[in-house]
């Protein structure tokens, strides 16, 4: 009797061992997208999922001087400065070809939402044209129009206005 109690509890020990032991995976391998949580599975079709890169971001701002270009009011044709942050942003990105950026176009408060949403695209465009013109692939480019809705500055003067008539360059997984 006593040996069947032995038998038996061997049998259990072993059964319960072999149950906690994990499975290795078929494939073992740097985790997924959506194991790392990086992919929307509720997103609809057609959304962009885009993952800012803060200590990439960092390092444009401070090897291209700024993330930033302005315009004047009503405007989006580029300046001198602008042209040479963009310039600036274009070598970073080339010396860094595994980053996309997203082009953000921004407008100040005055004027309907739909005239502001307009030419915050227009503004991010001709950023994104540039950027083209030194070299930046288009596949690496989004644009997006943030119009007056992510003011950086608040207040209704010249000096809160002229510093929400820009675009930036906000680096993207």
């Amino acid at each position: 009797m006593r040996s069947a109690i032995l038998l038996g509890l061997a049998t259990v020990t072993l059964f319960t061992g072999a149950c906690t032991n994990k499975r290795k995976p078929l494939l073992e391998g740097p985790p997924t997208p959506i194991e790392q949580g990086l992919v929307n599975l509720n997103a609809a079709p057609g959304d962009v999922e885009l993952t800012e890169l803060p200590a990439m971001q960092a390092d444009l701002v401070g090897k291209a001087g700024s993330d930033t270009v302005y315009f004047g009011t009503d405007e989006y044709a580029l300046d001198d400065q602008s042209k040479a942050t963009l310039a600036a942003q274009a070598k970073w990105m080339l010396a860094n070809p595994i980053v996309r950026a997203s082009i953000e176009g921004h407008a100040d408060e005055r004027g309907t939402r739909e005239y502001n949403m307009a030419l915050g695209e227009r503004r991010a465009n001709a950023a994104r044209d540039y950027l083209l013109s030194q070299g930046v692939p288009a596949a690496r480019l989004l644009v997006t129009s943030w119009g007056k809705e992510r003011p950086v500055a608040v207040g209704s003067d010249e000096n809160a206005w002229a510093q929400n008539r820009r675009a930036v360059t906000v680096v993207v997984r």
